[in-house]
């Protein structure tokens, strides 16, 4: 169980280093002009932060006690804004990865509670790798076409 603890705390840290991530190619964004992408990185920044929220209530619920860690600054490697979506999309392949990793152990401790729990990062998961992969396509037909850019940059930012 110690080893699962430390790795919904490892988690729960990782989450706001998605945040800290998201809020940096959301400030990226907005530098170059495109406030609906930014709004787009800026909502996922606050959603990550809302993710670790659920970590945090439950290792208080499960009587554990959450540890902050350092958060190392975030590289964000611009130019093309496919380059920046293509970096998000990567990221949440990591958290999917990270979230079986952890379902796993909690599926070998026979922790019931640990999998209740995770199972609603494993759906969500798969509606993260999908809003990627599908604004990934639209980039790829846009090409660096401004006028196509921009349209797509207010139709992000409506989310």
């Amino acid at each position: 169980m110690e080893n699962l603890v430390q790795g919904l705390n490892t988690q729960f840290n990782f989450e706001i280093e998605s945040a800290y991530i998201y809020l940096a190619m959301s400030s990226y964004c907005k530098a170059q002009g495109m406030d609906g992408f930014a709004h787009f990185m800026y909502h996922q920044a606050k959603e990550e932060m809302e993710h670790a929220h659920k970590f945090y209530e439950f290792l208080h619920d499960t009587d554990n006690e959450p540890t902050l860690e350092a958060i190392a600054k975030p590289e964000v490697n611009g130019g093309a804004f496919i380059n920046i979506f293509q970096q998000a999309y990567e990221h949440e392949q990591e958290v999917t990865r990270r979230i079986r990793e952890l379902y796993k152990k909690a599926q070998d401790d026979d922790n019931f509670e640990t999998l209740e729990f995770l199972g609603w990062f494993i759906k969500e998961q798969v509606e993260e790798e999908d809003n990627f992969r599908g604004i990934l396509e639209r980039l790829e037909r846009i090409g660096e076409s401004w006028s196509g850019l921009y349209i797509y940059d207010r139709e992000l930012g409506q989310r």
